[in-house]
């Protein structure tokens, strides 16, 4: 699924929607909702906003991906005094009226509900969407290619992503990098510079989503033998390796991933904005508010400049320490104490990042377990 945000070129047609063949479409302008050709109602509810699905794609487990993007698109709107938005594949349409209605859109195009454009809406986009945007204008990119970022079809990563994906235990951030990755470098061929405003991995599907805003383009390595994980340049790639597999002269334990996007995965600016937003309306707080709110706090966490690629599961450190771990709030808060980036990861629950070593980190739970609780 590609959601495309922004500005488009004044060649395309105002004129969006022709006579079409499926059981739901919708037209969409500032002042109306049109449905026709509705068959087999079925009533769903979100966000307040009620809506008859027909015979159209849903998915209510993808609600907080549709937040997110309406969060982002209305706080580009208030920047920038207005919004125009290309929903490429709408599905049931829930998203186009979700950025009419809460975003407040001037203009959306609801691209599935044409047989015309139908047939071509299958077709890799990348190139063309950012073709369509304005500079400044915003990108929302969607990846359901689990098995490509676990590392288990390194050739079909490469030549879908340009990047060459290996086996590596945080293989759900990896299957963020490298959607943005290979966004980066089809930005780069048109000599567009592309920055992500946040990304977002959820386990059903499962579903890695990223917008868009090339510089942190790069490799991550990983030793199986220590457990260290590093970015590397463009400039070290002759230099790859852990000093436990050099100091043996071996480098078989250690994998390297990439090209990829080794930079931060979301813009804390634009988190704030977003998170202010989201309070404003009341999407955060008590009840179901909860959750959207932990999800864009741990963002913000995760925004921090400092953090390196990859995050380390408590169960792998614990598992190389061969010991039961202290608690994780008091290893993150012990970690800041002593001058380390530390956050929880938005990806995995039992999870943190930080650019602590493994091997400081183990030592480090070894002596939180040995001294006695007050």
């Amino acid at each position: 699924m590609l959601a495309l945000h922004g500005y488009f070129p004044k060649t395309l047609s105002p004129y969006p929607i022709g006579t079409p063949k499926l059981e739901t479409s919708i037209v969409l302008c500032k002042d109306r909702i049109l449905k026709v050709n509705c068959c087999n109602p079925n009533r769903q509810t979100e966000r307040g906003i009620e809506f008859d699905i027909g015979g159209a794609f849903y998915r209510h487990e993808s609600s907080t991906g549709r937040d997110l993007g309406i969060l982002a698109a209305s706080v580009d709107r208030q920047s920038k005094g207005g919004l125009r938005v290309l929903d490429a594949m709408c599905g049931c349409g829930i998203r186009s009226c979700r950025y009419l209605m809460e975003a407040e859109a001037d203009f959306v195009l609801a691209n599935d509900a044409n047989d015309e454009y139908r047939v071509v809406c299958h077709s890799e986009a990348n190139r063309s969407a950012m073709l369509a945007l304005r500079l400044g204008g915003l990108l929302y990119l969607t990846n359901t290619d689990g098995y490509s970022s676990g590392g288990h079809r390194p050739r079909h990563s490469l030549d879908a992503y340009g990047a060459f994906v290996r086996p590596l235990p945080f293989a759900n951030e990896i299957g963020l990098r490298m959607l943005i990755g290979g966004a980066v470098r089809e930005a780069a061929v048109l000599g567009y510079h592309v920055t992500p405003l946040f990304s977002y991995y959820a386990y059903h599907g499962p579903v890695f989503r990223s917008s868009l805003q090339h510089r942190d383009y790069g490799f991550i390595g990983y030793c199986n033998r220590c457990g260290h994980s590093q970015a590397f340049s463009w400039e070290e790639l002759g230099k790859i390796g852990c000093s436990c597999c050099n100091s043996e002269g071996s480098r078989q334990g250690f994998v390297v991933s990439g090209p990829l996007w080794i930079g931060p995965l979301h813009s804390s600016d634009c988190i704030t904005q977003m998170l202010d937003l989201a309070a404003e309306w009341g999407w955060v707080g008590n009840g179901a508010g909860v959750e959207l709110e932990k999800l864009l706090k741990h963002m913000l966490d995760e925004s921090d400049p400092r953090l390196p690629p990859g995050y380390i599961k408590l169960d792998e450190m614990t598992r190389r320490a061969k010991m039961n771990g202290p608690p994780l709030r008091m290893l993150m808060r012990t970690l800041q104490e002593m001058g380390y980036a530390a956050s929880r990861s938005h990806i995995a629950s039992s999870a943190i990042k930080t650019d602590c070593g493994m091997a400081v980190l183990t030592k480090l739970a070894k002596e939180l377990v040995s001294v006695p609780q007050s």
